[in-house]
């Protein structure tokens, strides 16, 4: 594709108390295979009481097309109202959006342009979190992937609910007809998944970008209680999905925690024992065929245990989203 038809982005991150987070961000934003006249950087520091607009200044210093706002005034509360201000000040047609702690494979908006090209008003990418062998981040993984699975299969029919922020893109004027986020402001999470929800009420074309040098890493969290606060927060967006998704959901998973929790029949009727067996064994073959397409690595093991888990925590996860406070960071 010639420079001549790849499309102008913008690209937005917020950013909150994010100072020793950002260098791995910067360092893949320099490596991005795109010309520099066809994108723009806009950073939007979010009330940050640590050096963040700081490492943002000085990395703006050698990277022109790169710009800083402040999120001071902001008209919604939490993240979404830090991008708003953001997507407000971009002077391109498409935008993308990333986190502060995320690195973006090379080819990035290469891919993204291509898929916008075919008529796309809204696009999420693969968004793999790093393997590093903890058991908190073997947890958080497999629950990313599972998820992957689960998003990127729905959109693949037709039936879009979920979207990560990590690597999100739309077309302004999209945006633009759904007022914004000003219809997602039921809760301050679901600046991907609750934009996604308006989009499919006002039945706009939703896609996928799936190639593996399109890839935004990152990283988990390193103890279980940032994890587990981090996932209720997540989960709790969920609540304010259409109705459609909610009952999608709930059968879905519901179904696999009673063909999980057969495994106690077993101990009172042998019977109960087929079930729960085959529920495993589809499972980890599942792992097995679709996670290298996702960016991971995990043995049958591994995809045994934390498939029943990861089936626990959804429950966990869903109780404290539901019940608990939220916040961003």
């Amino acid at each position: 594709m010639s420079n001549n038809h790849l499309l102008k982005f913008s690209i937005i991150i917020a950013a909150h108390n994010e100072e020793k987070t950002m260098a791995s961000l910067f360092e893949s934003l320099k490596k991005l295979n795109y010309p520099k006249e066809n994108y723009e950087i806009i950073f939007v520091n979010d009330q940050s009481t640590d050096n963040t607009k700081s490492v943002i200044d000085e990395f703006i210093q050698t990277n022109p097309n790169a710009k800083l706002f402040d999120s001071l005034g902001k008209k919604h509360p939490g993240k979404k109202g830090a991008l708003d201000i953001g997507i407000a000040h971009a002077k391109n047609d498409f935008i993308l959006i990333t986190d502060a702690d995320c690195e973006p494979e090379p080819n990035w908006l290469i891919r993204y342009s291509e898929k916008f090209s075919k008529g796309y008003d809204f696009l999420f990418g693969i968004s793999p979190y790093k393997q590093t062998g903890s058991f908190v981040n073997k947890v958080a993984t497999f629950e990313n992937l599972r998820s992957h699975i689960l998003t990127f299969t729905a959109t693949r029919f037709g039936f879009p609910y979920s979207a990560a922020a990590r690597s999100f893109g739309f077309h302004k004027i999209a945006f633009e007809k759904l007022d914004g986020y000003s219809k997602t402001l039921q809760t301050l999470c679901g600046d991907d998944d609750l934009l996604i929800r308006e989009a499919v009420k006002n039945k706009m074309k939703i896609g996928t970008v799936e190639y593996p040098d399109a890839f935004v890493y990152s990283k988990t969290k390193e103890n279980w209680n940032d994890y587990l606060i981090q996932k209720a927060r997540h989960t709790s967006t969920s609540n304010y999905y259409l109705l459609k998704h909610q009952i999608f959901l709930a059968v879905w998973h519901l179904i696999n925690l009673i063909l999980l929790f057969s495994f106690i029949g077993g101990f009172f009727n042998p019977t109960f024992f087929i079930p729960f067996a085959l529920k495993m064994g589809f499972d980890v073959l599942l792992i097995q065929i679709s996670q290298s397409k996702f960016g991971y690595r995990f043995t049958i093991i591994e995809a045994f245990y934390l498939q029943i888990i990861y089936e626990f925590l959804l429950i966990v996860n869903y109780i404290r989203g539901t019940y608990g406070g939220t916040k961003w960071k």
